[in-house]
Formats: structure tokens, sequence, C-alpha cells
């Protein structure tokens, strides 16, 4: 048997506060009075019926059912942190705030399994976890999203040999249109817990995650401007090549600023245990100091945000200056280096508003499509004042994973959000289809269920559960039409 433990052992991290620095608006209310709803980018926006903030697991099961029984579809909302309308309905929309509590912590062996509410934000599963000596072994750079909403739209850090969030997930309990609750697992119902951990929501509302999570760990953050030919040369190494920029790191990205030939690098690395040791002794007696707290704030607040947030409204204002001001933010970041918690380095604060779409692509033809996007922002006479982010997975079997049996490479394209970026991404979107490039499901794309049946096997294996678990589509809205197919269908 293994050892469990409950709640209480997680002190006063067992109920978030519900209010995040990022996060949807609300918009005017509907005749009813019921408030509308906006997405954090701005790029999607509700009126439902009725909108709901369940207190627990039994109260959101009595809100699935009453909407269900009233003809009404229902949609669960997070941080609103997705750019795409998953989370738009015009039935009930509902507020998985409150059903966040961390619920217990179980080991078996060397494995370590965390349950939480389904509403739990990323940032505060964080601190939980790291109260109790614990991580989740990799992360994406935002870390305000609800764990559900995270896994169900695909949310991926960077590492060649790691997989995305829904990889880490060893159980989810949903809640059925008639306010049944199911739990299961790779052992229980397989079907449905393969359709669900990663899924648009489509097959119902998550309740609660179970995580499979590690021991906490520090990292070696090293962030370095790199001419972008020696980015693309460290590309060509084979991903288990010790030396080369993506096998010679546990989790290495990049951001390639366009109308130049500058990237900043960023490659972080797990300590060896006596190296973390004697950094741990460090961070407790005198934490990161002065210097690295000056340096932390003058790089990621005033470059990172407030300065960049000026460059891209002058960009706004003067389009033709952007090439000169990309060269100048490409070489505005010194080189640094420092040691701190996992979670501390995977997040990135960000708070200068864009729109995104981000690919996954086979990961040996990168370089091919970062060529044909510098060739065709060349000739456009396109102007983009934000970087492309670059990042990597290992391949996985969740059936709706962008890294679904291949090794992947992330290409990630934003446009400020005061600027148009309908010509820049369809442009990006017919390059990436050269070499069946998968969208994420939270951000901008423009493929329907027919091409995606074509770039994702499981997809019908998907669809089939979806139909049996929700035959009536009362998950369903349009973009799950969309991207999936109606049910039934």
């Amino acid at each position: 048997m293994g050892e469990t433990y409950a709640t209480t052992d997680l002190g006063p991290h067992r109920r978030p506060a519900s209010a995040p620095t990022v996060r949807a608006v609300t918009r005017a209310a509907n005749g009813d009075g019921v408030p509308g709803w906006t997405n954090w980018a701005g790029t999607a926006s509700a009126t439902p019926r009725r909108r709901a903030v369940p207190r627990d697991e039994a109260d959101l099961a009595a809100h699935v059912a009453r909407a269900a029984a009233d003809g009404l579809h229902v949609r669960a909302v997070g941080a609103g942190h997705s750019f795409t309308p998953a989370a738009v309905t015009d039935g009930l929309l509902l507020d998985l705030d409150r059903v966040s509590l961390v619920e217990a912590v179980s080991r078996s062996g060397d494995a370590i399994h965390v349950t939480v509410g389904a509403g739990i934000r990323l940032h505060r599963l964080n601190a939980a976890l790291a109260a109790a000596g614990l991580a989740m072994a990799n992360l994406g750079d935002i870390d305000r999203q609800s764990i559900a909403g995270a896994i169900s739209t695909g949310t991926h850090g960077t590492g060649a040999r790691l997989g995305g969030l829904a990889t880490q997930v060893r159980g989810v309990r949903v809640v059925g249109a008639d306010g049944t609750v199911r739990a299961v697992s790779a052992d229980r119902e397989p079907g449905l817990f393969a359709a669900s951990r990663l899924g648009l929501g489509a097959t119902g509302v998550l309740s609660a995650v179970t995580l499979e999570v590690v021991p906490a760990f520090l990292l070696r953050a090293q962030e370095e401007p790199w001419p972008l030919d020696r980015v693309l040369d460290g590309l060509a190494a084979a991903d288990d090549d010790p030396d080369g920029l993506v096998g010679g790191n546990d989790h290495v990205e990049f951001y390639w600023f366009p109308h130049t030939r500058r990237a900043l690098t960023k490659r972080n690395n797990r300590l060896a245990p006596d190296e973390e040791d004697a950094a741990l002794e460090r961070l407790r007696t005198s934490g990161p100091g002065p210097v690295a707290r000056a340096r932390t704030w003058l790089d990621e607040e005033l470059l990172s945000n407030g300065a960049f947030g000026l460059v891209n409204r002058v960009a706004t204002a003067v389009p033709r200056v952007t090439p000169r001001l990309n060269a100048v933010s490409a070489r505005a970041l010194a080189p640094r280096t420092y040691v701190a918690p996992s979670h501390e380095v995977f997040v990135t604060s960000r708070r200068v508003r864009f729109r995104e779409m981000e690919y996954a692509v086979p990961r040996e033809s990168l370089v091919d499509v970062l060529t044909a996007i510098d060739a065709w922002l060349e000739r456009s006479g396109e102007h983009v004042p934000f970087p492309v982010e670059v990042r990597f997975a290992a391949p996985d079997d969740v059936w709706l994973s962008t890294a679904y049996r291949r090794p992947t490479a992330y290409v990630a394209v934003h446009q400020y959000a005061r600027l148009s970026h309908e010509r820049y991404f369809e442009a990006v979107e017919r390059i990436v289809a050269e070499v069946d490039g998968r969208p994420h499901w939270g951000k901008l794309h423009g493929l329907d269920a027919a091409r995606l049946a074509e770039l994702y096997p499981r997809l019908g294996d998907f669809t089939a559960v979806r139909d049996a678990a929700d035959p009536q589509g009362v998950f369903a809205n349009a973009y799950t039409d969309r991207v999936l197919g109606p049910a039934g269908s």
C-alpha cells in the first residue's frame, strides 16, 4: 500500500484565492442581468443564459444536471487564457475557481500522485507543491490558467525528453450531463480517460485531476542573446547529441526577433545532487541577493514588460521602424545565469497583451519552417514587433496531443493586440501546413475537423468516446463543433 496524506498537510495553500492577476473580464449583462464574458486576449466573448460559481463538486454536478435538463449547453471557464472560443457558451458558464482544493497526496513506490480540484490555478498549485517539497516535472511559461483548462487545451512546456501537462495526468473526475461523477484512469474506463485528459471539455466538466509529480528541484537558468545562425547550427545536432542545443539541455527554448538575425536563448538544466545541496543552503541563508533581485526586476519587469509595451506602441504608431526596434530589443537583454526552484524558472510574467497562434511541427522540419517564415516576412513587408517563440517536446501517446507519436518543435507566432494579426498568421499557417503542422487547441488557427482528422490519427477514437459520453452535445459549442465535429456526426 502506498502512503497517503491529506489536504491539511499542505497548510495554507488548501484554498486558493480567486483573483489572479491574469484572467478574463466581465462584459455587459444580458437581458436577464447575467454578466457577459470576454477572454484575456479579447478574441472571444459570450453572453450566457446563466453563470455559476459552484462551491464544490456536488454543487458543480447539480448545476450541470439542472442546466442539461433545461436544454442548456454547458461550458467551464478558468482564467480565460485560451485565445480560441473554447469556453464560449450561450447556456451555462461555470467558473471553477472554488473547486480548487488540494485533496490528497499519495505515494506508491517511486511514484507521487497529487489530486486537486480542477479549478486550481497553476501558480497556487505550484506554491502548494513547493510547500510539500514537490513540483511538476515540466510547466509552460504562464501559470495563471486553471489545471483543467491547461490540460484540456494541450498546454506544454519545453524539453525534448518531456511531454506536455496532459502526460503528467494519471486520473480525472468527470461530471456528465446527468450530474454523475465518474473517476477514470488508464485502468478504469481508459477510453474516457484518454479523451478527457486532453479533450477541450467535450466529454464533460472536469471536477478533479490527479497528477504525477516529482520531488522539488532547482534549475540553473542560462539566458543569452545569440546570433540566429548559431541557434540554427545548434538545432542541426540530433536530439540525443549531448553537445546539441536541444539534446544537450533539459529544457531549451528561444525567441527569434523577426527582421533580425538575433535570438534570445533560454537553457534550463537540473543541478547535480551535490550542486543542489549547496545551492539550497545558499537560498535558505541569503536568498537571491540584491544584485540578482535588481537584475530580475530590470530584465523581466522593465525590459520584458514595461519597455516592451512601449516598443509595441511605437511599432503600432510607426510600423516602418519595427525592424530597428527589434534590433534594439534583441540586444537589450544582457546574458544572465541564476539558480531557482523549477516553477520560478519555468514561469515568465506576461502583461503586454497579444494574439497568438502556435503550431507543432516535426522536429526535423523546424529549420525549414523558420527559414520560410523569415523569407515571407522579408518579401511581404509585414511588420512584426513580437518575437517568434520556439520550444520542444518528446513524442507521447495522448490522443489529441500536438506531440502525438512524433518528436516535436513548437513554433508560436504572436502579434501585439493593437495590430492586425490575420495576414501574418494565415501566411504562417500555410507554411506549417506543408509539414503537417498541428495547431495548439487553445490558440488561434483556421483548421476544421476534416483537416484535423488527417493530422490526429486518434481523432476518430476520441469522437466515438465523446459521442458515447455526451450524445446530445450538452458540452459542445461552435468551436468544438468546428474542430471535433458535432456530437453524433
